[in-house]
């Protein structure tokens, strides 16, 4: 049967509303250690390294099912994807909430990740199917600005109800969320409008692959065959992976500890860190269109990141507010990694677009998967052996060691952004 009407938007946003719900939480559980430092240490007897590891247990799944997720939700269809995706993720968070020791913990980490990472692939399939073509970049924007909301509420709010209620009532209670979305995708959520009666904004798809696993693997091997991958790869990592270390670990402790902040007011700037990063990437990728260039948003850029970031290190007990407006030019500037995956869309051939935006968003996510255990590495390397309430304290030089990190691959992501080639127009 041919359907001639197009759904209502109102319907095509419900329909991919709900696969942002389970992105939205993704982001929540992705940042949520970040204030919970002291009380996960305390439970399980953490050093800085162990607590690093525990939170980057969630980045080590995440990273490994970029490249199954695409794949899957072809063979699958995202609908279905999604379902199992949001159950997983209740799983994990109940297995997180009442673990009784680190590798407990560390595996619920390593279901939410896995499970939370089919929601941003699932959620441009379903943009393909029920956008108009030119909604689709604002659909995909905004797919930064819903995950932010997760992170903002893993701020302040959580703090708040960890203070409260405790971390393993709060974990608890947030499994629920996943089952509620879960519900809503199985009684609203279709892979095509066909399915509801509507016409698709698909005119033509191919045939479902009888051999995708071994199309994907040579579609691997084909992309890196060009510079810009392997340069789009390691770049966006080193500037993601150090706002995600920072606001999603190590920040909160830091400027509690160095800055006199209470945990609320450091979970606040660390979400407001988040925020511009989510602000500014939809105006770098806006701007980049309008100039017919990536390149030149990239490296200016990363060169402000790298300058921001080599300031924290070098003056980390900088003034309150400078300190602050530093992070914050330092979020905006971050935004120009969005520019990453239109930039490697066009290094390579049309056909392997899909596969070339998985590899860069597993780029993306190696960042923080390496950085929060390697900086927990460094502070304990640096402990001076000062401690309170049974919790480890790290003075200034510690940090200044595992900041480093941050600060040394956001400069080498600027270097390496010189030598990519430009893709889009020049005229």
């Amino acid at each position: 049967m041919t359907h001639s009407k197009h759904p209502p938007v109102s319907l095509a946003w419900i329909v991919w509303g709900l696969a942002a719900c389970l992105y939205l939480f993704g982001f929540f559980q992705r940042v949520a250690p970040g204030v919970m430092t002291s009380e996960l240490s305390l439970e399980f007897g953490l050093t800085a390294a162990a607590l690093g590891n525990l939170s980057a247990f969630y980045f080590y799944s995440y990273v490994a099912m970029q490249i199954p997720t695409g794949i899957l939700a072809d063979v699958w269809g995202p609908r279905r994807l999604l379902i199992t995706g949001a159950l997983v993720s209740s799983l994990g968070s109940l297995l997180f909430a009442f673990a009784t020791d680190a590798s407990t913990a560390g595996l619920g980490r390593l279901l939410i990740g896995a499970s939370v990472s089919v929601a941003f692939v699932c959620m441009l399939k379903l943009a393909n199917h029920w956008f108009l073509p030119r909604q689709f970049a604002l659909v995909t924007g905004m797919a930064l600005f819903i995950g932010v909301i997760g992170a903002v509420f893993a701020g302040v709010p959580l703090h708040l109800a960890v203070e409260a209620w405790g971390w393993r009532s709060v974990m608890a209670l947030a499994a629920v969320f996943p089952v509620v979305v879960a519900l809503g995708i199985f009684l609203l959520v279709r892979n095509d409008p066909s399915e509801k009666g509507y016409a698709s904004h698909v005119s033509h798809e191919p045939p479902a692959d009888n051999r995708p696993w071994k199309h994907a693997m040579l579609g691997l091997i084909e992309v890196f065959r060009y510079r810009n991958t392997w340069l789009l790869t390691i770049v966006p990592g080193g500037i993601v992976g150090s706002v995600l270390a920072f606001s999603g670990l190590w920040g909160v402790p830091f400027l509690h500890t160095h800055h006199a902040m209470s945990e609320a007011d450091a979970a606040a700037v660390c979400s407001a860190l988040l925020i511009t990063l989510a602000i500014s990437s939809p105006i770098c990728g806006a701007l980049s269109d309008r100039i017919g260039r990536r390149k030149p948003i990239y490296v200016v850029g990363c060169g402000i990141v790298a300058l921001g970031w080599s300031l924290v290190v070098l003056f980390p007990a900088m003034e309150h507010s400078l300190l602050i407006g530093l992070l914050l030019v330092t979020g905006c500037a971050s935004g120009s990694m969005i520019v990453s995956f239109a930039f490697a869309k066009e290094s390579v051939p049309a056909r392997q677009a899909g596969t070339v935006s998985g590899v860069v968003n597993m780029g993306v996510m190696m960042g923080p998967m390496i950085l929060q255990p390697a900086i927990g590495w460094m502070l304990d390397r640096n402990w001076q052996g000062e401690m309170l309430e049974g919790i480890k304290i790290y003075g200034l030089p510690a940090y200044q060691a595992g900041f480093a990190l941050m600060a040394a691959w956001t400069l080498a992501s600027f270097l390496l952004i010189l030598f990519t080639k430009e893709t889009a127009r020049t005229e």
